[in-house]
């Protein structure tokens, strides 16, 4: 029973080693070494089947060889990278005759005739259970979410029968909890920061270093990432588009920072602020972004000056000698009259230069004090509007962050997919 099977040179037939159950005291299976080894004929479409150790074959007495050998099968799988790090992979591997076809080599699955692990899917009959992995050990990057088999017959030009293959389909779901931690969550913070740049304060003067401060980081940050990226060109990874996204808006928002530092340090002398520019950021877009603007009193200087013309003071007593002696009254009338005239003409010929420098010095004061005054307003409007614009970028990048992080990341199929990962503890393989 060392060796009761193998193929006849001269003919080239199949000996199976059948024997007689009673002929060896009731013996049901025996072991051999030399066998007509079925890896010869049948093979791993594409890869290398390698057998690590040639073990026994367990033949039965109604004819059926049962071995198990080590072996290591390498297959190509194509890999979509689309949805990096949320990605799922389908291999498949084909196992097929490529010398025999259907007529002489039958290939069927061990699970073939049981009726509990077989379901259909587009009138084909599919294995739930194709695999089994009652010996696996669970992989750290990646979970198995479905392991069927699949009977095919393939009809080729050259000949009229059809030959078998099983086709074995693996699903993996990649673990994302290393991405996250390490990828996702660094930029969705450095997002973070690129709209914390328009909620700083213009006057601080740490605006455009904080920007630079993020493109820097974000810009180390992709040279830590490249090792990581599975290196393609067919298609951009999930994970590339956010940080290509992540990459524009901090851009975008240094552009947008350097002009709201120059429309914040305008001035009268500089630029003169449109109409329109006045009534859109300091009337219409205030109201709408929920903003008050504080109360300050305009500097006003209203200079009256009074100056009685052909006035004189009420006090003003002239130095008249009247005599006693003279009663005359009417005489000492119209002398007074004369005197008072005398001095009052006598006082408009004495003041009208210190009047005249005076009023021009009151009245060019009061002009420079309106225009500084003026000056001062204009500038705190420039301020105003950079202010609002800044609170009109942080509303829009803050919404473009939020919406642009969810829509990216939610195109991922494998977040809505409801299959959970096969638990390997409790896996069961009824074949």
């Amino acid at each position: 029973m060392a060796d009761c099977g193998g193929i006849r040179k001269t003919s080239e037939e199949l000996i199976l080693p059948i024997y007689l159950q009673r002929s060896y005291g009731g013996l049901i299976s025996s072991f051999i070494t030399s066998l007509w080894l079925l890896c010869s004929t049948t093979l791993i479409a594409d890869g290398d089947f390698v057998v690590t150790l040639m073990t026994k074959a367990a033949v039965t007495y109604d004819g059926n060889i049962l071995w198990e050998p080590p072996a290591i099968y390498k297959s190509y799988c194509p890999i979509n990278v689309e949805f990096f790090p949320f990605d799922q992979q389908e291999c498949f591997m084909k196992f097929g005759s490529w010398t025999y076809d259907g007529h002489e080599v039958d290939l069927q699955h061990r699970c073939a005739y049981k009726t509990d692990v077989i379901t259909k899917e587009s009138g084909e009959m599919v294995i739930t259970q194709g695999i089994d992995l009652r010996e696996y050990y669970r992989n750290v990057e990646w979970d198995i979410i479905n392991v069927t088999a699949r009977r095919n017959e393939k009809f080729y030009p050259c000949c009229n029968l059809p030959y078998p293959d099983i086709m074995f389909n693996v699903t993996l779901r990649r673990r994302t909890l290393f991405y996250t931690i390490n990828l996702i969550m660094p930029c969705i913070a450095i997002s973070a920061l690129t709209v914390l740049v328009f909620y700083l304060p213009s006057d601080s003067g740490e605006k455009i270093t904080l920007s630079i401060s993020i493109l820097l980081a974000l810009t180390v940050f992709f040279l830590l990432l490249s090792d990581i990226n599975p290196p393609t060109s067919i298609v951009i990874p999930l994970i590339g588009k956010y940080l290509l996204f992540t990459m524009i808006v901090v851009t975008l928002s240094i552009f947008l920072t350097v002009y709201t530092l120059s429309v914040h340090f305008r001035s009268p002398t500089t630029h003169k602020m449109s109409p329109w520019v006045r009534r859109v950021f300091t009337e219409i877009l205030p109201r709408i972004l929920c903003m008050q603007r504080p109360e300050f009193d305009r500097i006003k200087s209203k200079t009256a000056v009074q100056i009685g013309k052909g006035k004189e003071p009420k006090n003003v007593k002239p130095d008249i000698p009247v005599s006693r002696q003279n009663w005359d009254i009417a005489a000492n009338y119209e002398h007074l009259r004369q005197r008072i005239a005398s001095e009052t003409q006598q006082r408009r010929t004495l003041y009208p230069d210190i009047i005249t420098d005076s009023l021009r010095g009151v009245k060019y004061i009061s002009e420079r004090m309106k225009k500084e005054d003026t000056d001062k307003a204009e500038v705190l409007d420039w301020k105003y509007v950079a202010m609002v614009m800044d609170r009109l970028f942080l509303y829009i990048f803050t919404t473009a962050c939020v919406c642009g992080t969810l829509g990216i990341f939610l195109n991922a199929p494998s977040l809505y997919d409801p299959r959970q990962a096969l638990d390997i503890s409790n896996f069961h393989f009824n074949c």
